[in-house]
């Protein structure tokens, strides 16, 4: 009996061994699929139109032939990330040959794509990076400031374009019966241009700094407006803020909050604000994403004053803001649509 104990409590440590080192070398796991984005490896894998084998795969590459076999290594950890999949290639002379075929995360590499997250992949840069070797520091210090890449920009409209169409087909009553929007710090206006182009009815606006402005190009569907969203949002029946609250303070969100309320109507005459944010603690069945929300959550805490907040934390700062009732609409997987009154 104590050697069947003993075994156990080893296969145990064993285990808690394995998971740790997992947590230490997930890194990895994003620098590969870094490496995948930077090397076209989904684009060369979707656009194939067949199965494509390894050496194939290397030589649309342009890697040396003397690098197939790391180039197969990584290919195997993308594997069972699950970012493409694999099948045995029966032709081959050993009929053991791996082919390499595209699955549903696949596209999520591709840049051209209207939902990837290319370019927050290519953000994982020592820029980015460094906060974290400071974790520790930053703990004990009042703030710890960081500079942000220019391919945050890049990750928005990416992100705005996914989101948009989901919105559009999952929460098209948010916008009935607007005549006008205002998205604030709305970025280069890919959400604004989306919501204009399914309701032609609604007059959309992007409000953002300066500098944003300046390098956004200007439509007939979206009216472009320079400005800080603390001081002033323009007046229209709707104010648009996604993924935009998280990055701030709940004594900020308020202060930005407030000066939403000031540019909308009341709720009788048709007035909101539309937030499009995690809520933590929402349950959506779907299990797996609550460590997406956590890492979200601490990745705001390095890099920014904000964070992922729970349904008390929304309602508390919309209360705070001057709004009398807010709603919260679990439709799109992460986030939800959150719609204020007052």
């Amino acid at each position: 009996m104590d050697s069947l104990d003993g075994e156990c409590q080893s296969l145990e440590l064993l285990k808690a061994q394995a998971h740790t080192w997992n947590h230490i070398f997930s890194f990895i796991n994003s620098m590969s699929l870094k490496c995948a984005v930077e090397l076209g490896i989904a684009d060369i894998i979707l656009t194939h139109g067949k199965p494509i084998s390894l050496p194939e795969l290397a030589t649309k590459l342009s890697i040396a032939p003397t690098r197939n076999n790391d180039l197969r290594r990584l290919m195997r950890l993308l594997v069972f990330s699950g970012f493409f999949a694999r099948k045995r290639d029966g032709n081959s002379p050993d009929h053991d040959e791996e082919l390499y075929i595209p699955n549903t995360l696949s596209p999520l590499l591709v840049k051209e794509k209207d939902a990837n997250v290319s370019s927050f992949l290519l953000m994982l840069d020592q820029m980015s990076l460094n906060p974290w070797y400071n974790l520790s520091s930053w703990f004990k210090q009042d703030k710890l400031a960081t500079p942000l890449d220019g391919l945050v920009n890049e990750g928005m409209a990416s992100d705005a374009r996914f989101v948009a169409k989901l919105v559009v087909e999952e929460c098209g009553e948010v916008f009935k019966g607007l005549r006008s929007l205002v998205d604030v710090g709305g970025g280069t206006g890919t959400m604004a241009r989306a919501i204009a182009e399914a309701y032609p009815q609604v007059k959309c606006t992007v409000l953002d700094l300066p500098h944003v402005v300046a390098s956004s190009e200007a439509s007939e569907a979206v009216q472009l407006v320079a400005g800080d969203m603390f001081q002033y949002v323009p007046p229209a029946d709707a104010v648009l803020l996604k993924w935009v609250l998280h990055d701030w303070s709940d004594e900020d969100c308020v202060k930005i909050l407030k000066r939403c309320k000031e540019a909308v109507p009341s709720k009788e005459e048709g007035g909101k604000v539309i937030v499009i944010e995690m809520v933590v603690d929402l349950d959506i069945g779907f299990p797996e994403l609550a460590e997406t929300r956590l890492l979200f959550d601490v990745q705001m805490m390095v890099h920014a004053t904000g964070k992922q907040r729970k349904k008390h934390e929304w309602r508390k700062i919309f209360t705070d803001a001057g709004f009398t009732d807010c709603k919260i609409i679990p439709a799109l997987g992460l986030r939800s649509v959150i719609e204020a009154y007052h």
